[in-house]
């Protein structure tokens, strides 16, 4: 065996050049798969961290994926919101030990904008029970503040004591922009990886001071109230979109969920984060698993051509497995010979993909923390990618086989032969 794989090395080393390609091939493939896999898991990590620490998202009676999809990824609309009356209830209960309101609707370049509390900076968890920071500035305190999430300042280049108004509903149209109330940049917040970055802070009570003189989605006729004139006014929030809720007990959860379920005064809905989070990975999950399937078919390809390679040398190499024959070996030795050398190759490239993908996560791995806020841990392989690095080799065992088996079959005489 010792000797068949130094026979296998050094013919590898005479035809280094060529079988070096179709290493860095099966290399590349391998490097491609385990990225892929590697980013999946690591994208649902991120993905199913966006809330954490909230026991209950409340709002209008709809599906839960929906309800899910606006109130954590600021994406597509409420179909109803809630009326104040029933999120002052909801906090009254005995068992809620806190609640974020949240309500959605107006913009600003694109980006959603969040009217909401003091409690969203103190209340709110993401990934591993980690809580908001600020790169820099603090909350708002004042009417017209706003907190700006890190993805908004870096794309659009702000920071604190900068003006921005905002746009009514998620179009940015010129004639929905409510010009006449800025607001002032008073803080940004550390980038998380969530819809958080993406999204600008705002008050309950500004949210209401900007809507005074609109109606119905544009603004009133002939009304037209100054900012420095709608503290006049009362801007007590009439309705919400949604509600974050944190429970002094877990063990009251579906308690909580059965009160809110059938509340009387209006239809709502009350979800688990983690089971509807579960739920839209599903709706997703068919796009992950066609990326992995193109990337299983990449390494299929990597090892077709291993094969194609060595079939292609068979016919230079018939002398050369014919002198060894000719000193005693036997069929079976040059059937091993070949599947070693086949192997040999698909073990070198696996590693050598290894190290590639670890090289590629060293390189990038601060540029997606810092540009995406996905953590891509240095690591050279996984328990989780152990399966598929052992698929590729048992496939790459496999497709050894085929020259093996290929040379087994030359005969002697063939191989001695001159070939006119």
């Amino acid at each position: 065996m010792k000797h068949l794989a130094m026979l296998a090395l050094r013919s590898a080393w005479n035809r280094r050049l060529t079988l070096g390609l179709v290493m860095l091939t099966i290399a590349l493939s391998v490097s491609m798969l385990l990225g892929v896999e590697r980013i999946r898991r690591d994208t649902y990590n991120n993905f199913a961290q966006s809330v954490s620490g909230t026991d209950l998202v409340v709002g209008a009676r709809t599906s839960p994926v929906q309800l899910m999809l606006y109130a954590i990824f600021r994406m597509g609309e409420a179909t109803n919101n809630i009326r104040w009356e029933s999120v002052e209830q909801l906090a009254r209960h005995p068992s809620v030990a806190w609640t974020i309101p949240l309500s959605l609707g107006d913009s600003h370049h694109g980006f959603p904008v969040l009217g909401t509390s003091a409690a969203y900076f103190e209340r709110f968890r993401y990934g591993d029970d980690r809580p908001l920071a600020f790169t820099t500035g603090k909350p708002f305190t004042q009417l017209f503040d706003a907190v700006i999430g890190a993805e908004v300042a870096d794309r659009l280049g702000y920071r604190t004591g900068d003006k921005i108004s905002l746009t009514h509903g998620m179009q940015d149209i010129a004639l929905s922009e409510h010009r006449d109330k800025p607001f002032v940049v008073t803080g940004i917040l550390a980038r998380t990886g969530t819809p958080v970055d993406r999204s600008v802070h705002v008050s309950l009570e500004a949210i209401e001071a900007i809507h005074l003189d609109w109606q119905g989605g544009s603004r009133m006729p002939g009304l037209d109230i100054p900012a420095e004139h709608v503290r006049k006014f009362d801007l007590r929030p009439k309705q919400v979109t949604a509600v974050l809720v944190g429970l002094k007990s877990r063990a009251a959860v579906f308690k909580i969920q059965r009160y809110v379920n059938e509340f009387r005064d209006e239809p709502l809905l009350a979800i688990l984060p983690g089971v509807a989070l579960d739920q839209l990975w599903q709706v997703v999950a068919v796009v992950e698993r066609s990326l992995l399937l193109i990337s299983a078919l990449v390494v299929l390809v990597g090892l077709c051509g291993l094969v194609a390679v060595v079939l292609a040398g068979l016919n230079e190499r018939r002398r050369e497995l014919a002198i060894l024959r000719s000193v005693g070996a036997q069929p079976g030795d040059i059937l091993l010979m070949l599947v070693i050398e086949g192997l040999g190759l698909t073990l070198a490239g696996c590693c050598l993909g290894i190290l590639l993908l670890a090289g590629t996560g060293a390189l990038l791995g601060p540029l997606a923390e810092a540009r995406f806020g996905l953590s891509l841990p240095l690591s050279l392989l996984s328990l989780e990618e152990i399966p598929l690095l052992l698929s590729v080799i048992g496939v790459g065992l496999l497709a050894s086989l085929v020259p093996g088996y290929r040379a087994y079959r030359l005969s002697l005489a063939d191989g001695l032969t001159p070939r006119l």
